[in-house]
């Protein structure tokens, strides 16, 4: 169940309550979320242990699962022993996963401290870390118990971080919610109030419970994805990594693009999905040298079938298709049409 606080004294008190009946708490963080959003909790959690990782996405790996799991054993805890984490989506991804498999499972809760987090990586089951920079690659589908946000953790932010947590909540929209969409255009891209927070999960939160292991319809929270994925993955190889939201808005952007070029939306509709992403996102032209590592990647994809890339794509601002074939040569046709769109745009 997900649970909205307004402040800080609230999520305490209901922390307060849910741990009471473990034989014993764990707290996961990384070095930011110990440092500015630990303090805010401490008091309800005195006899928690605390475990910490490195943050970033290059740490969402094996290696650091094993130390989750070390300090677990180390501590004895037990399968009636309670995991919470506190952090973003790579806290809240590992987390969950390493919850999920010791002891064959133990109860975990995630108080996610990004907007990210708390319109996405939180919610909706999806646990996992990465292997040889792939995303995701391995993982599995596990409930949180409990999903406790506060809008309050957003203020620990950069405006960096809140843009990325926009995107995600920008493809809700557009999957789902094409009026809200709209009213994101003609907005000033600010942080969000906790009403605008409520409406994005209660998007996720409605096609996660119709289709919870991603046979179907759920396949539309793929929507920028693909594209998305394979540009994180591959900017981890360079010098200047993107963070997971920032990926995602040129996934949406590049993928908007296939989905003209396959006459799945209209030409005026797409341009304007594209004009909103490229001025609330800041979007750059890709180096060329990135788009033959992208195919590369789109091809490691979950959702391709037999070597076929397989795309969620939008047929129009608030609905979207899923399992749509996309070739290498649509998708090298959409970077080089974004690049060439983008360009003006740049200063």
């Amino acid at each position: 169940m997900v649970y909205f606080f307004s402040d800080i004294a609230d999520l305490s008190s209901k922390i307060g309550d849910l741990v009471r009946p473990y034989s014993s708490v764990f707290l996961l963080c990384d070095e930011n979320t110990k440092k500015y959003c630990l303090p805010l909790i401490k008091a309800t959690l005195t006899n928690a242990k605390v475990i910490s990782v490195a943050s970033g996405e290059t740490n969402k790996n094996l290696a650091n699962c094993e130390h989750i799991w070390t300090e677990l054993t180390g501590h004895f805890a037990d399968r009636r022993s309670l995991l919470i984490n506190l952090g973003g989506g790579v806290i809240t991804d590992m987390g969950g996963f390493a919850a999920s498999c010791y002891k064959r499972g133990i109860d975990f809760i995630n108080i996610p401290t990004t907007l990210l987090a708390m319109v996405d990586a939180s919610v909706g089951g999806k646990t996992g870390i990465d292997l040889q920079n792939f995303k995701n690659q391995i993982g599995i589908f596990s409930e949180a118990k409990e999903v406790l946000i506060c809008p309050e953790f957003l203020k620990t932010l950069d405006e960096r971080q809140l843009r990325s947590g926009l995107a995600e909540m920008v493809k809700h929209y557009l999957i789902a919610d094409g009026p809200a969409f709209i009213d994101f255009s003609r907005a000033s891209h600010t942080v969000p109030d906790i009403e605008l927070i409520k409406k994005a999960v209660a998007i996720k939160s409605e096609i996660v419970e119709q289709d919870p292991f991603e046979k179907n319809i759920r396949k539309k929270l793929n929507f920028g994805h693909t594209i998305g994925h394979a540009l994180e993955s591959y900017s981890h190889t360079t010098s200047d990594p993107l963070f997971h939201g920032e990926a995602v808005a040129y996934g949406m952007a590049i993928e908007t693009f296939i989905a003209a070029f396959k006459s799945l939306i209209d030409e005026e509709k797409a341009g304007f999905v594209c004009h909103t992403l490229l001025s609330a996102f800041d979007l750059k032209p890709l180096p060329d040298v990135a788009v033959e590592g992208l195919l590369t990647y789109t091809l490691q994809d979950k959702k391709n079938d037999k070597g076929i890339v397989k795309m969620a794509l939008i047929d129009d601002i608030g609905r979207c298709g899923i399992d749509i074939e996309v070739s290498s040569s649509e998708i090298r046709q959409a970077i080089l049409y974004f690049n060439k769109t983008v360009t003006p745009h740049t200063k």
